[in-house]
């Protein structure tokens, strides 16, 4: 009864048009003040403590270093170093387009900011070129959802946050700690890859079935030229991912690492930033930073309402008595997630649903790691399936094309995304492999 009241309570807040982060807030009060005896002193306490977590720290760096390369020049080095690579073969520019995202995704941790940096320059590009914009477009679009599943990913930190200081027991009673964020970067680097080739490969058909021009094969030395101009930027995927496997330093300790690393490339390297930029830069990560860090406030009280009530460990003994098994359950979560992806943001989808299906999946028997990374996919996914996904409005800002007409061109891509899904799903190897090779 608990369960339906709290839902419904949100799920009228949600109705409004009210922002997520303030319905899960109001939620909280609402189903407090009315239905339970819990002193708010004990809330005061919570709102502090619950992001009192060395883990959350890495979300405002990895913000800032993103926005510092953002800013910079860095995505047009790596746009030409990918051009150089692969523009030469069918669709090369829209080639280009998907390995920039993933290299640019590597470095930023978002989504919305991979297609805007890659975005801006290509698109505008490929019509020029002669390639249609719905074409430019939708291949950005999806492939720009790599930078939430190619660490370093601002939704992995939120999984783990989300799901840090649960201990629950597996199939077998044993017990199952949540997933640590290395662990969840670690797990994203094969299927981040794997998708991004499988996306390469949707562009490369379509622009060979339909006669897209090509670029004039790059020389090598053009190709080291380029390579040596977007060495800096690409230095942070081995500083990150290099530093967190060496044990130099933690995700967090990463995360700082990296925003003071973009800070000098972008100042002092290659010069794209001026000083007096620092702070409009630093203003912005900020205003970024409070929004995140205020969802995970309320999400961390609606958590503690959710636990308090019993309500993960009811729906998880509910749906282990229904019998689905490992297989129904993963079905129904994808199908769960596809619809709530559709209508809500990613980091708020997982702050809300990470708690409550958390217990499930591991009493069920599937792993943390894997469980996350197949969270991260959906969420990828619903950021470009209308009406609100946040890639498709970026994407339809740059081109000047209509959500309607974007969301159409985006469909081959959506479609490979979604094979990927089903994959990713029921191979666990492709996100356990990497981690547990490097005893993670």
């Amino acid at each position: 009864m608990s369960a339906i009241v709290i839902f419904l309570i949100l799920a009228a807040l949600l109705i409004t048009g009210m922002p997520v982060s303030i319905a899960l807030g109001l939620t909280v009060f609402s189903f407090l003040f009315a239905f339970t005896d819990i002193p708010m002193d004990s809330i005061a306490l919570k709102l502090f403590t619950g992001i009192e977590k060395f883990e959350i720290m890495a979300i405002p760096f990895f913000i800032l270093a993103g926005n510092f390369l953002t800013h910079g020049g860095v995505a047009r080095r790596m746009i030409r170093f990918a051009s150089s690579m692969v523009g030469h073969w069918y669709g090369g520019m829209g080639l280009a387009a998907v390995l920039a995202c993933a290299l640019f995704a590597a470095i930023s941790g978002s989504s919305p900011a991979t297609v805007m940096a890659v975005g801006s320059i290509l698109i505008p590009a490929m019509v020029r070129q002669g390639y249609p914009a719905q074409f430019g477009v939708g291949s950005i679009a999806t492939a720009g959802g790599l930078g939430i599943l190619i660490p370093p990913s601002i939704v992995m930190v939120m999984y783990s946050v989300a799901t840090s200081g649960m201990v629950v027991s597996g199939p077998n009673g044993d017990t199952v700690m949540s997933a640590s964020i290395g662990a969840l970067f670690m797990a994203g680097v094969i299927p981040g890859l794997m998708l991004a080739a499988m996306l390469g490969f949707t562009t490369f058909y379509r622009a060979w079935k339909n006669g897209y021009p090509r670029m004039q094969r790059a020389s090598f030395r053009e190709r080291w030229q380029a390579l040596r101009e977007s060495v800096w930027g690409l230095m942070l995927i081995v500083i990150i991912m290099g530093g967190i496997y060496g044990g130099l330093f933690t995700p967090t300790e990463a995360a700082a690492v990296s925003a003071v690393y973009a800070f000098v490339i972008a100042v002092w390297v290659y010069k794209d930033i001026r000083l007096r930029d620092v702070p409009r830069v630093l203003l912005s990560s900020a205003a970024m930073s409070a929004m995140l860090l205020y969802i995970i406030t309320n999400a961390v009280m609606f958590a503690f309402i959710l636990t308090s009530e019993q309500i993960p460990q009811a729906l998880s003994a509910w749906i282990v008595d229904l019998g689905l098994g490992k297989i129904g359950f993963l079905i129904m979560v994808n199908v769960m997630l596809l619809f709530i992806g559709m209508v809500m943001e990613p980091s708020a989808i997982v702050l809300i649903m990470a708690p409550i299906l958390y217990p499930v999946a591991v009493k069920l028997g599937v792993d943390p790691v894997h469980f996350g990374i197949m969270l991260v996919v959906n969420m990828e996914i619903g950021l470009c399936t209308p009406p609100v996904g946040l890639n498709l409005y970026v994407g339809s800002a740059i081109s000047k094309l209509g959500l309607t007409e974007v969301s159409k061109a985006a469909l081959p891509w959506l479609l490979t995304a979604l094979v990927f899904l089903v994959l990713v799903t029921y191979v666990p190897a492709i996100s356990l492999w990497l981690p547990r090779t490097l005893g993670m």
